[in-house]
């Protein structure tokens, strides 16, 4: 058997835990530069606020039922999900981090599992403050069914018999199964193919012909066989990026410096924390496509790199280096993106004969920063490159505390 948990609302959540007096009052949490609505309570849904919901266009709504927005605070959430996921570790042999929000368990060889879902619920809530809901089935997509059904069986749902699982895909909408996109979704229904048991139902041929590989596996997961293991082992990454929005546009050549060193520094970040070493760097620029009126670009640069390398010297001078050549006058920017490929684990890498490496000097360097930056908190010790005031930085007017990374918010009682 196989466990989903699924913690519900996370960003909103995170919002709340440590202001026990926002329970009960719907918080929306927004997207970068204060865009638009990504997260939301049970009580904003209730309002009937829309995920993706643009910001600006909510002002009155926002003021008369007294709507809590929050900026994204990745970093809070980042950590709470480390928490959340470190808990659940606990309870099964094998397990699989899904998302930053959800979580696959191997429960193989369990007995009594609805006891055994409430105790692992009850668990993370008590040790986290994070309330999650649990969906237990013989395969993944069976678990993700029955952890959609969760919020009309208080929290925990184990589709354990043939039976249970019969009831549950008979009201279960086709375009909510975990693997099928909106336009497959609009193909099934035209075919009159409108819930999981319709699609349970139809003869394997017709799932080989008119789906791919995935939907005769998700057909076989519907029939309770399963075809895709819980993975306890991550799969090494194949690439790594860093991009925010600028908090306006810009051409200024200065400010693109700026923002290209500060991506590098945190993408180079990345890689040592992934004990990867980048082989080539890529480096975009890109204007908002939205403004029709204005001139549009997307140059690019892909620059091999002599070594495989994860310091930030190599990286920050390889970027802005790509940054210079591909700059065009005349445009006005709304996000630069850096990105790392072609990588290799840092205990792996060859290096070049025929030109000089100062790898060990900069590998050196790198990591007395990151000791520093991890003591004192992120950006104590930068690249000059970055500059100070950082102007070009995404809005986020609403952010919230770093309640458990930063010594300076942390929570004290008297």
């Amino acid at each position: 058997m196989i466990a989903l948990v699924d913690c519900n609302n996370f960003y909103a959540s995170c919002e709340r835990l440590f202001r026990p007096e926002y329970n009960g009052r719907p918080v929306i949490v927004l997207s970068n530069n204060d865009g638009c609505v990504i997260a939301r309570s049970n009580e904003a849904k209730a309002l009937g606020i829309k995920m993706g919901a643009v910001f600006y266009m909510m002002e009155e709504m926002i003021k008369e039922h007294q709507i809590l927005v929050f900026s994204s605070n990745y970093t809070l959430y980042g950590d709470m999900s480390a928490r959340v996921m470190n808990n659940l570790a606990r309870f099964a042999p094998a397990v699989e981090v899904y998302s930053i929000d959800e979580c696959f368990l191997d429960l193989t060889g369990m007995t009594d599992l609805e006891a055994y879902a409430h105790r692992i619920r009850h668990s993370v809530i008590r040790n986290t403050g994070i309330p999650v809901s649990v969906g237990i089935a013989p395969t993944k997509t069976l678990a993700k069914l029955a952890n959609k059904m969760c919020k009309h069986t208080g929290g925990v749902c184990v589709l354990d018999t043939e039976e249970k699982i019969r009831q549950a895909v008979e009201t279960y909408q086709v375009e909510d199964l975990w693997g099928i996109g909106r336009a497959y979704a609009a193909k099934l229904i035209t075919m009159g193919i409108n819930t999981a048991a319709d699609l349970r139902n139809m003869p394997i041929g017709f799932i080989q012909e008119r789906l791919t590989i995935q939907g005769v596996r998700m057909w076989n997961e519907l029939w309770g066989k399963s075809c895709i293991p819980v993975n306890d082992a991550l799969d090494r990454k194949k690439a790594l990026c860093t991009s925010r929005a600028f908090s306006r546009l810009t051409s200024d050549l200065t400010v693109l410096i700026e923002a290209t060193a500060s991506y590098a520094s945190r993408l180079s970040l990345k890689l040592r924390e992934d004990k990867s070493c980048a082989t080539v760097i890529s480096v975009r620029l890109l204007t908002n496509r939205f403004k029709t009126d204005q001139p549009q670009a997307c140059p690019s640069i892909a620059i091999p790199l002599t070594h495989p390398v994860n310091n930030t010297h190599d990286i920050v001078h390889t970027a802005l280096a790509g940054l210079r050549a591909i700059y065009l006058e005349g445009f006005l920017y709304q996000k630069v993106e850096v990105m790392a490929t072609g990588l290799i684990p840092e205990s792996e890498v060859q290096l070049n004969i025929f030109s000089k490496w100062n790898g060990p000097v900069y590998d050196k360097l790198s990591a007395v920063m990151d000791q520093i930056n991890k003591h004192y908190g992120r950006g104590t010790v930068r690249i000059a490159a970055e500059g100070q005031e950082q102007t070009w930085a995404m809005k986020r007017r609403y952010l919230s505390p770093a309640y458990t990374t930063e010594w300076k918010d942390i929570i004290k009682t008297k």
